[in-house]
């Protein structure tokens, strides 16, 4: 135990040094009521910016399932009066990158350019026209459908996709997180472009935006690029509040398919990010089943058994309950033995929880990588753009370590059994045994 103390004190000193080399986070608003969170960062002549709104396919609904993975997708194909190709070239030209993300909650895009000022100048120009002046050329909105439409067909007969699909359907139902986060077949194809502008007015305001800023420019030049990517988009917009997670009836789905391996997939309502659970369930998990080869689903499954190369666990944290969920690919003669093992030492797990070895090492495992995490701009950007999102407080990346330092064997058994019923999971098994 003194040994571990000292490691960690060693590691807390390391990553003290390291975090106090960077520059603090600032959080201001705009004029138009965005939020900002700003890293100053002059070690290399770089710019990275993310916007990001509250437009992820949590705001669609069942008869327009695809609609915000649609606009989003289509910000950057004719925006401020330039075509995609014109968008392209110019970005091009001044060697900036363009980037997107789109998840159940968050939709955005994200650019990384010079700060040097021609460069930084046309980058930010082409940027601002993309997130505040997006035009969704009805032709463009005809091939993206058809595109979209073949990508659903195709992924349609693979086993991985329909497990998924099919997990959350079970696991949410009709709720917003059980949408395809590209629609269906049939929701994008009756899609209009009347449906994009609609829902590209109403979700991409001012109010329900966070800019995430990290690099080679000052206070001033921040604010400066903040005001200037919303200062065009509408104040307020109309904005549904994602709905509480009802617990599901167990169940367990069994779909033939010619894939020589059975996919088993296994899920429960989580957590959400703001959850006072988060750090027992996150450091639980990594002894359970998402610290790869030293969890105990690898031990048991793989180590000892060799009924599959990997298997998984991890919590994806949202506005409400994400999902725990449970992944892994065996023969199909040994799926059903792979699945009441995988369901046995989860029981075991909630039951006992795990032993002082187990969480000193995966302490010693999370709190040795976790400035890998932070070694870049791009990755410390993400951390700004969550911490904007969820309301996350500024100290979220100060405080990480010691809260994963703190967490006890009796805190991860308590957290796995409130939030976790094994005999309530829901299960998937494509290609299951015929």
């Amino acid at each position: 135990m003194q040994m571990k103390r000292f490691i960690f004190i060693l590691l807390i000193g390391f990553y003290s040094q390291w975090l106090w080399a960077s520059p603090a986070i600032q959080f201001w608003q705009t004029s138009k009521g965005a939020r900002v969170y700003f890293v100053e960062n002059h070690a290399l002549p770089m710019l990275d910016i993310s916007v990001e709104f509250n437009a992820g396919s949590s705001m669609d609904t069942h008869e327009k399932s695809g609609r915000a993975s649609l606009t989003r997708h289509l910000l950057n194909l004719g925006a401020g009066g330039l075509s995609e190709d014109q968008i392209s070239i110019a970005l091009a030209d001044v060697g900036a990158q363009l980037g997107g993300h789109f998840g159940r909650d968050r939709a955005g895009l994200s650019l990384r350019t010079l700060s040097s000022e021609r460069e930084r100048k046309q980058a930010l120009d082409i940027f601002s026209r993309i997130i505040q002046h997006a035009e969704f050329p009805q032709d463009i909105v005809t091939r993206e459908k058809t595109r979209t439409i073949a990508g659903l067909k195709e992924a349609s007969t693979k086993p991985s996709y329909i497990a998924g699909r099919e997990l959350m359907k079970m696991l949410y139902g009709n709720h917003p997180y059980g949408f395809n986060g590209s629609g269906e077949i049939d929701t994008v194809n009756a899609l209009q472009r009347n449906d994009l502008i609609e829902f590209y007015q109403s979700h991409y305001t001012a109010s329900n935006v966070v800019v995430a800023i990290i690099g080679d420019v000052g206070r001033l030049e921040a604010a400066a690029i903040a005001e200037t990517l919303t200062n065009d988009l509408p104040a307020q917009g109309t904005i549904n509040p994602v709905s509480p997670i009802k617990i599901p009836d167990a169940q367990t789905k069994r779909i033939t398919h010619s894939a020589t391996q059975s996919h088993i997939q296994l899920a429960y309502p989580g957590l959400s990010r703001i959850d006072p659970d988060y750090f027992p369930l996150l450091v639980g998990n990594y002894i359970f089943g998402g610290g790869g080869f030293v969890s105990r689903l690898t031990d048991e499954i793989r180590q000892q058994r060799g009924l599959a190369y990997s298997v998984h666990s991890f919590f994806a944290p949202y506005k409400e309950q994400g999902p725990f969920q449970i992944g892994l690919q065996t023969k199909k003669e040994q799926s059903e033995e792979a699945l009441a093992i995988t369901q046995k030492v989860l029981k075991d797990f909630v039951t006992n929880g795990p032993t002082e070895q187990e969480l000193d090492a995966a302490k010693n495992n999370i709190i040795g990588g976790f400035p890998l995490r932070l070694d870049s701009n791009k990755k410390i950007l993400g951390y700004l753009s969550m911490i904007g999102f969820y309301n996350l407080p500024l100290t979220f990346v100060d405080d990480y370590l010691a809260a994963v330092e703190a967490v006890t064997t009796v805190q991860i058994k308590q957290a796995f059994q409130r939030r976790i019923q094994p005999e309530g999971m829901v299960t998937v098994i494509v290609g299951a045994v015929e």
